[in-house]
């Protein structure tokens, strides 16, 4: 409220999409004591008059709404808060028509408006009226100006006041590594684990964010005295996606026919006897010899909970428990999913749609993202998150925990890494906190073959942090090389792992005498030369699986390595009875493994993932390997 020498005077502004600006200014007449109400019209041509309203006392907020009763509405879009069988409002400067009827709800304002509204002529008014309106209209022209060229309000997170939000139906995001198709009983690789447990199909039990076991469709359980019985109690009322009902009975026979058919990860199912329905609310699994193990066993394929009389074609289709069904499947390239309408648990989808899509170069996998055309981004390599990282205000870079190692394998009975010194000398030369610095600095230091998730972890690290190229230079000596009568190895790895690595390693034990030789290959050379015929000196690796000290243990396995002390340490902790005694003894375990240096443990990676902001309830923790995604949201402008 201003107040000017005929009393207070009220003002306001309203734009229509640039064609023209009304200003009404209000103002009180010393000599009748009325309202007079001026509407000042700008239009481009910068053309100025003034049309009087009715006042009769009534307050600002009845003439702005009388002023927007026009056919073009509030928004100026036609009929936007207009009666649209009512005579319209003339345009430019002519007066509203007897006749129209305002779209506001006030009853007494609508009364009010059918009557003719009069035309004020300021300029035939006496010659102190005309200067006051004068003066009146040049402060408001002003003014308007100013607003035109004014920033908009702002709120305390940055944006403009009044900014609103929705949630978005579709959440998309870029993962890296693709399944080539869906049949989880059947095709190996973690793609389909990552995607398709928890959220399409569904376990007996399931695993937490850092990686223990909880309840899924087993809300309990309880182990016999001897550890060789486990009794599940099933959630009741559920169902699969195409509306069978799901109980106990479709459990057990999952479980079965996944040792009768030696189905994928059914080797993992040690000392299984038999899986059986006492109900249908039931699940009893009895073992011929205990197995620590089991219940995380049962998170994974082992677990997973099929209905028994369904018929589809898994490697296109799904049909499980989860809040997610598969809509639809591009080979390598997407993934769509969509809520479970029949989903009656805990974890009922928040996003109607997810879409998943498959990048396997990073630049790609970036432009993405920064075009909006994916939300999320899991993961992303952390030296290249630099310029999201400088812009928090438009994305979330999280780092968090993995059960990912990278292992650089020694063949424990090539003809040259079967000597210790040549190993251990190979560690020592290797400079593990560079290597980690390259590749942003997030990832952590191991010294031995557990990670922090899983049983048995003890850091390490401490045999791996500091480089001694001259302890090792010495070794190699020993061993009968140096640079001057080098040592040539040959380093093959698959080509998913880049090139950079082999460049390092290269780089840092040409110091002590080494020539390597690095051979990047394509994945199906890999697993011919190294995995299959152990035809290497040194590969490298990424272990992503968890709980899987057992190749520590497997002689046959692709490192050709061989303790009896540590098979021995193992298999007790295998059989033990508490997870406290199992710790313990993998702990003993991984210090062997670790003073023999079969492998030298690079680093233990760790996730870095990158959101637009918004996005929320996206898992951080081990999403390259269990990535639950009914708790995922994007609320955005």
């Amino acid at each position: 409220m201003l107040r000017g020498s005929h009393g207070p005077i009220s003002f306001g502004v309203r734009f229509e999409k640039f064609r023209a600006c009304h200003i009404i200014v209000v103002a009180v007449d010393p000599s009748g004591g009325e309202h007079l109400a001026y509407q000042l019209i700008m239009a481009k041509s910068a053309a100025l008059e003034a049309v009087a309203l009715p006042g009769d006392g009534e307050p600002w907020t009845g003439l702005a709404r009388r002023n927007m009763a026009s056919t073009q509405g509030a928004h100026d879009f036609d009929g936007a808060t207009t009666n649209r069988g009512v005579s319209n409002r003339k345009r430019g400067n002519e007066s509203l028509t007897e006749g129209h009827v305002p779209a506001s709800m006030d009853p007494a304002l609508q009364a009010r408006a059918r009557h003719e509204l009069p035309t004020y002529d300021v300029w035939k008014s006496n010659h102190k009226s005309k200067l006051w309106v004068l003066a009146i209209m040049t402060m408001v022209v002003a003014m308007v100006v100013l607003a035109f060229v004014r920033p908009p309000a702002r709120g305390g997170d940055g944006r403009p006041a009044g900014f609103q939000t929705q949630s978005a139906q579709r959440v998309s995001i870029g993962l890296k590594l693709a399944p080539a198709n869906l049949d989880i009983r059947n095709q190996s690789g973690s793609s389909l684990d990552q995607v398709l447990i928890g959220n399409v199909y569904e376990g007996i039990v399931a695993r937490d964010s850092n990686n223990k076991v909880v309840p899924a469709l087993a809300k309990s359980w309880v182990v016999s005295n001897d550890a060789l019985r486990y009794t599940f109690t099933m959630n009741t009322g559920m169902t699969f996606s195409n509306g069978d009902r799901l109980n106990a009975e479709d459990a057990a026979w999952s479980v079965n026919e996944l040792v009768k058919r030696g189905y994928h990860d059914a080797q993992l199912l040690k000392h299984f006897e038999s899986a059986k329905a006492l109900d249908n609310s039931t699940l009893q699994i009895v073992l011929t010899a205990p197995y620590s193990d089991l219940l995380w066993v049962l998170t994974g394929r082992p677990g997973l909970v099929f209905d028994r009389h369904a018929r589809y074609d898994m490697k296109t289709q799904a049909i499980g428990s989860g809040p997610y069904t598969v809509e639809r499947f591009v080979p390598n390239s997407s993934l769509t999913l969509v809520a479970n309408s029949r989903y009656r648990g805990p974890y009922r989808a928040k996003t109607a749609s997810i879409v998943l899509h498959y990048y396997n170069d990073d630049n790609a996998a970036i432009n993405a993202l920064k075009s909006g055309d994916i939300q999320v981004l899991a993961p992303i390599t952390q030296s290249l998150s630099g310029p999201f990282d400088r812009d928090s205000t438009n994305y979330d870079v999280k780092v968090g925990e993995g059960t990912d190692k990278f292992v650089l394998a020694m063949n424990c009975k090539g003809s040259k890494t079967s000597d210790v010194r040549i190993r251990e000398a190979i560690r020592m030369a290797i400079d593990h906190k560079a290597i980690v610095a390259s590749r942003g600095g997030v990832d952590r230091l191991m010294g031995g073959p557990i990670a922090p998730l899983d049983p048995g972890y003890e850091d390490l690290g401490a045999r791996v942090s500091h480089t001694d190229v001259r302890r090792a230079a010495k070794l190699l000596k020993e061993a009968g090389y140096d640079r001057q009568n080098p040592l040539a190895l040959r380093l093959e790895y698959a080509n998913i792992y880049g090139t950079e690595l082999g460049d390092q390693l290269r780089s840092q034990l040409r110091e002590i005498g080494i020539n390597l030789q690095v051979h990047v290959v394509e994945f199906s050379t890999w697993m011919q030369d190294v995995y299959t015929n152990k035809n290497y000196d040194l590969s490298l690796v990424d272990h992503n699986e968890s709980h899987d000290f057992s190749q520590w243990a497997d002689r046959g396995y692709y490192y050709n390595y061989d303790n009896p002390e540590v098979r021995n340490l193992y298999d007790q902790a295998m059989s033990a009875t508490t997870e406290a005694r199992k710790s313990e003894l993998l702990q003993r375990a991984a210090r062997v493994v670790s003073s023999d240096s079969p492998a030298d443990w690079l680093f233990n990676y760790r996730i870095t993932t990158v959101m637009r902001s918004g996005v929320s309830g996206f898992p951080i923790n081990m999403n390259q390997a269990l990535m639950p995604l009914w708790n995922v949201t994007f609320t955005h402008e």
